[in-house]
């Protein structure tokens, strides 16, 4: 397995580390966007899903794990946050197609998923969105939010990490929080699989339920699957049931 940093912007926090799978140059790997979570704060980075973005590369996947200005770095906040997993996520067709190529890494363009644990769920879905599940000549057919605060406009809006990240409250600007929420963005064409752990103290799974049923009546085409017995941190644990849950979703 190799890793390589690869930058998508200019800014520090631009860039993404690419996970380089041990394949022969006739075979396909899978390819998984991760996008790591921690309330959109600098007190998390990338680092909390290299353990997972190892055991993926180990079972044959291609990784890139991408990071993103947050909240306390100059142009992070909202929309640079997400503008950020945007531009990260349209890197597949640039410099990160580029490293593969000079690797010699084949991947599966038209099979992308993109991976989202807690606040990287809401930015891994609507960033997907935003981009109409296109990069160029990639096709993004599933996202994972994982335990994710899937929508900004019911009982999430008045989180502080959600009320740091938009800059204003609800009440002050709830078209602002709309624009921003998962649950607000028209369909877009691949599945959304939610996965979220029933014992999470810190988002209620309550929040992926609603988003599916939403979801699915706006025709988007959602499922979830619901882990018994573990917690919200689960997912950067590749040893649980929560990521073997998400292996299974990704065929991997």
């Amino acid at each position: 397995m190799r890793r390589k940093k690869i930058h998508y912007g200019d800014q520090p926090s631009q860039f993404g580390h690419l996970y380089l799978p041990e394949r022969g140059p006739a075979e396909c790997a899978p390819l998984v966007v991760l996008v790591h979570g921690g309330y959109w704060s600098t007190e998390y980075s990338l680092v909390i899903n290299t353990p997972v973005a190892r055991h993926l590369a180990q079972r044959g996947a291609a990784v890139w794990n991408i990071e993103y200005r947050r909240v306390e770095e100059t142009g992070g906040g909202w929309p640079g946050t997400g503008r950020d997993v945007v531009a990260a996520i349209r890197a597949l067709e640039g410099p990160v197609a580029e490293q593969l190529a000079i690797d010699g890494v084949k991947v599966d363009r038209k099979n992308v998923a993109v991976v989202g644990h807690s606040a990287g769920g809401q930015l891994a879905v609507w960033a997907v969105a935003q981009t109409d599940a296109r990069a160029g000549g990639f096709r993004i057919a599933t996202v994972v939010p994982q335990s994710a605060v899937l929508d900004f406009t019911g009982g999430a809006s008045d989180r502080p990490s959600v009320r740091r990240l938009m800059g204003v409250s609800f009440e002050e600007a709830p078209d602002r929080y709309a624009a921003a929420s998962p649950a607000c963005q028209p369909p877009f064409d691949a599945l959304v699989a939610a996965v979220h752990t029933a014992d999470d103290a810190s988002v209620p799974i309550e929040l992926s339920r609603r988003y599916v049923e939403g979801a699915a009546a706006r025709g988007q085409r959602a499922v979830l699957y619901e882990v018994p017995g573990e917690g919200h941190d689960a997912f950067v644990d590749p040893r649980s049931a929560a990521h073997r849950q998400t292996l299974r979703v990704l065929g991997i």
